[in-house]
This record gives C-alpha cells, structure tokens and sequence, in this order.
C-alpha cells in the first residue's frame, strides 16, 4: 500500500498573500518610488544649467532627456525639444553626455530580483516563523496549528499491496475477513436482500500473532483507501484533542469511501470507563466520540471500521456492543501447519537450501507466533552470512531457533570441570526421565553450551503433531521431567546446585495450574480457585479463595511436585548405568543429538 500525504492547507493561504504582496510591491510601490527620486524641470532650466556649467551627467532619450547636477546627488528630466545646438551646448558646459546614467536592467535579472527572490525569501520566512510559532505552542499537534487534525496514515489502491496469500496460517480469521472483502467490492449483492455488514471487526489475539497484517491484506484484497492509526495517538494533552482527532479521521473517512479505518491497540482509548472521580476525563471524552461517531454511521456506507488488541477482557461493553464491534476474529498462535506455511511465507524472502524440512522447523518451533517465526528465519539468514554461505541451511533454522528460545552461545563462558559434569549430568537427567515415560516428547538435542539467556544447557522436546489438550497423566509426567535435572545432580553427586532455578518454577506453576485451574485434585474437584486474565498477555493468574484454602493448596502443590521429584529419582537410579554412560558421551561432545541419545539408551 502506497501512503498519502495529505497537503497543508494553511500554507496554501499564505503563499497567496505573498504573491498579492509582491504583486503590490512590483507596480505599486517600486514605480511610485522611482518617480520619487526623479525632479521633473522644464527645458529652460535645463538650458540655463548647462550655461552655468552646473551639469554632470547628460542622457537624451527617445521623449526626454535625463541630467544630473554637479555633484550628482539629484537627478533631473525634461521633455525632448528641436534644439540642434544642444550638442555643442553640452560640450562647451563639460558635460559627459556620452554615458548612461540609467542603465535599462536585462529582462532576467529584472524577473530575478523583482520576482524570484522576494517569493523565496517570503516562503523561508513564513516556514521559519510557522515552526517558531508551532514550537512555543506545544508541536506540530497542538491545538492552535493542528486544530485536532487525526495525523491518520492513508494508503491509496496499490497492486503491489498486501494480500491474503502474504498471510499464513490464520485461515479462519482470513475466512470471516473475506466476506468484508466481498462487501466492498459488490455492496449492491448484500443490499438487494437487507443485510448489513458488521460497523466493526475486532481482532484479537496475542502479540506478533499478524492482526496489523491482516487488516492491511483487507486493505490490499479490496483494493480501497485505508485509513491507519494507532490508538495511543488520539490521547494528547490538551483537552478536547482526542474526541477532535477522531471527528477528523471519520470525516476523512466518509469523504472517501468505500474504505477501511483500521485502529491499532483500541484497549489504549477503549477501557472501561468506571466513573470514579479523578479519572482520564480526556481518554473517555475520545472514547465518548468514537462511540458517537460509530453510531453516526448510515448503513452500507462502505465504512469498515478494523480494530486490534491483546487485551479485549479491558474493553468498554459499549464499544463491544452490536451496531459497534459486531464481529470478534480470534487470531490465535498458530498451529503446526500453519507454522509451516509461515516459515515458507518468510522463506521466499530469503536464499534458502532446497533440502530445507519446513515441518521439522515447525515442530521445533511449538507455540511460537507468525512474529517470532519471521524473526527465526531472518536470524538464519544472518547466520548464515556469517558463515560465508549464499543460502540458508537446515542447520541455520534450527541454529536460530534455539537463538530465539535460550539465546547466543557464549563462547567465552568457560565452566570449570565439576560445572561441566554437573550442568552434563543435569541435563541427561531430563533427557532420561522424559525417554523412560510415557506420554512424554521426545528428545531432539541435549546441549551444554552456555547460552546468553544464563542457561547453562538445556534439553529441546519436539511433539511429534499438534497438541491441544494434556491428561493429568501427561501433566505429572511434565512436572517429573522437570525435577529430572535435580533428581540426577543427587543420584550422581549426593548434593544439589543452583541450575534448577528454572525447573523449580515451571513445575511449581505447573502443579499449581493442575490444583487450581484444571481441577485435577480430588480434595477440590472441578472449583475453580483461581482466575486468570490478560489471557493473550502472559495470563496473570489470581486466587480467589479464603486463606484456609490457600494453605491447603499450598500443600497439595508441594506434596505433588515431592511425588514426581521422587518418582525421577526412582528411574534415575534404576537406569544408573545409562545415567552415566550418557553424560559421559555429553560431557565429551558438548551438544548431542536426540537420534544419538535414543541409539546409547536403547543398546543393550
């Protein structure tokens, strides 16, 4: 899509005053002054002058004659008379009568001066003096230059725009977009049978996830004006501004349609309005207007109205009403075919080996956003320059992954040799206890190679498919992985370290979840003792139950997450052996395979 910029009208005003001036200046006021410096004599004089010798300078012209005194401080002109002997007058007075006294100024220099530089020297004094002005009075979005102008971005029709096929991996959200598609390319067809189409479409979805995407592939497939603005720009300072900002955007809006007005993060002016006294009166004000301009809407008008957020929980009902944002489009993380076409999708982009396996990249990839998957493939592509290569490799895209997930190597990170054994043993003993469970992913790579993010190694599990719903079985299995790391720090050594950090609180979240959220504790059953909201923002988790309960839960969480570090510590110490041998082969290669590690434990 193409951006419009939109003129500035006042300046308009102000060039057509300057010429007007310069229009007076030039024949007005320049000739008026010229006739000024000239006296006016009649002929006697001017032959009584050259008698005395009180002449300087002599110029005859076609109708009058021009002179100067003496001292040539006046100028003076007569008319033209039938006087021959003036020549010999002129010589006898000493008079130079044979130079000019007014030269006759070329055509270009006369347009230079006269015209060209007074309108350059007007136009950089007005520019000078609307920035000092705008300056003093708050930036170029006060209220006095301004005047509440939205400032909205406009993208015109463009070929070259983004379309549908340039987003992957959102096919439901793409398919109820595609009827407003239709709408505003055949309006009549829904008009002929009543319908009206959705005022508004609200998109929402964790960040990164391609909601700004995919209202501008609205735009692109219905070839239409699109208006874009996020919301933070309607909140100013002054009052009044936000409300003034929105009238303009609608104003523009209707003037051109059919078009699509796309608001990105609406929660920043569309909260709640709680009434409390000391409260954003401006941010509601702004939301006040945009509810009435909404409303101001006539039917089929061709005015779509796209808005964005991650936080719809925080939201004003009114704006989330019927007549207003009738249609919410979830767009979620996607799933493993759509993480597959989204690394194609950036692939194209890039130069990258035919023997690229997207899947794999995808399962590997579990739970990241169309963002954080573009990143990964540009990652590659750097990776891949460093390394002297034209085109990006398997290697690459797994290499970035991890990037994305644990951060850069640390290549000057040097551990001492019990860190070693012990970060080895650590990380097989997660590896291990995941292998001998069921329910369990498998193992892709095991590394002890320090990471930028201050892990000291990790272990990457790569389902094999989607996966949507998890049992308790599978949840205990989880949690005991996690306790893996320690459990095998105490078979091997008989102490433990700092590097569970980490682990402690994801099966202490884990366990928590599975008494609190999923009811999977027969003490509580299906209450929920817990809620959870900013879902698409980290999900911010609150207990709503009295402090008994809480000490209870408490304890359960702490007994369950007991049970599991024992049952690793079980399997670890029946599969010593295996224990062993596999950190001895880490501890030598640094960074394994999950094919290596599934060959040392299933040979006999």
């Amino acid at each position: 899509m193409n951006e419009v910029k939109s003129p500035k009208k006042p300046l308009v005003y102000y060039y057509a005053i300057v010429i007007l001036v310069i229009l007076a200046l030039n024949f007005l006021a320049v000739p008026w002054l010229s006739q000024r410096q000239v006296k006016e004599v009649d002929y006697g004089t001017f032959m009584t002058m050259t008698e005395n010798q009180e002449i300087g300078r002599v110029e005859v012209q076609n109708n009058q004659i021009l002179f100067t005194n003496k001292d040539d401080t006046q100028v003076y002109k007569t008319g033209l008379m039938d006087d021959p002997d003036l020549i010999y007058r002129l010589k006898d007075s000493g008079a130079e009568f044979s130079s000019e006294i007014v030269e006759e100024m070329s055509p270009f220099l006369s347009f230079l001066l006269t015209w060209l530089l007074p309108i350059v020297f007007f136009v950089a004094l007005g520019q000078f003096m609307l920035k000092r002005m705008t300056n003093k009075a708050g930036g170029p979005n006060s209220m006095m230059f301004g005047l509440g102008g939205s400032n909205a971005k406009v993208y015109v029709k463009s070929a070259e725009g983004i379309k549908f096929s340039d987003v992957a991996g959102e096919d439901e959200a793409k398919e109820n977009l595609t009827e407003i598609v239709n709408y505003l390319h055949d309006p009549a067809k829904y008009q002929e049978i009543g319908a009206s189409m959705p005022k508004g479409v609200l998109l929402v979805g964790p960040p990164g996830t391609g909601k700004t995407m995919l209202a501008k592939a609205v735009a692109g497939e219905a070839n239409v004006p699109f208006f874009s603005m996020s919301g933070s720009e309607f909140v100013e300072m002054f009052v009044g501004m936000g409300a003034s900002k929105v009238r303009d955007l609608f104003r523009q809006a209707k003037e051109k349609a059919p078009c699509i007005v796309f608001i990105d993060e609406i929660d920043a002016i569309g909260k709640k309005r709680d009434g409390q006294v000391g409260g954003n009166d401006e941010r509601e004000q702004t939301l006040n207007q945009l509810l009435t301009e909404m409303d101001g809407f006539e039917g089929n008008n061709g005015v779509i109205i796209l808005a964005a957020t991650n936080r719809p929980e925080s939201l004003d009902p009114a704006l989330t009403r019927p007549g207003r944002f009738d249609r919410r489009v979830p767009v979620e993380l996607p799933d493993l075919k759509g993480r597959e076409e989204i690394l194609k999708v950036h692939a194209r982009k890039i130069k990258v080996a035919e023997d690229v396996d997207y899947n794999k990249i995808a399962r590997m990839a579990s739970g990241a956003s169309g963002a954080e998957l573009a990143n990964i493939v540009n990652e590659a592509a750097l990776r891949a320059v460093r390394d002297g290569r034209r085109f990006a490799t398997q290697s690459d895209l797994e290499e970035s992954i991890e990037v994305v997930i644990a951060g850069y190597q640390k290549k000057n990170a040097i551990l001492t040799d019990q860190e070693k054994w012990t970060v080895a043993y650590h990380e097989i003993g997660h590896a291990l206890v995941a292998a001998l469970q069921t329910h369990s992913a498998p193992v892709q790579k095991i590394t002890i190679i320090p990471r930028t993010s201050g892990a000291l190694g990790y272990t990457m599990q790569v389902e094999e498919g989607n996966h949507y719903l998890m049992t308790k079985e599978e949840l205990e299995n989880k949690i005991a992985t996690l306790t893996g790391g320690r459990a095998a720090e105490e078979v091997r050594f008989g102490v433990i370290s700092t590097g569970a950090s980490n682990d402690i609180e994801q099966a202490t979240k884990l366990a928590r979840g599975m008494i609190t959220r999923y009811g999977m504790s027969e003490a509580f059953d299906m209450v929920a003792l817990e809620t959870v909201t900013n879902q698409y923002l980290g999900g911010d988790a609150s207990l709503a139950c009295s402090a008994e309960t809480q000490t209870q839960i408490d304890h359960q969480v702490v007994a369950l997450v007991k049970k599991e570090h024992a049952k690793a510590v079980g399997i670890l110490t029946e599969n010593r052996a295996k224990l062993d041998e596999l950190a001895k082969y880490l501890y030598e290669k640094e960074t394994i395979t999950g094919e290596e590690f599934m060959a040392i434990l299933n040979r006999a």
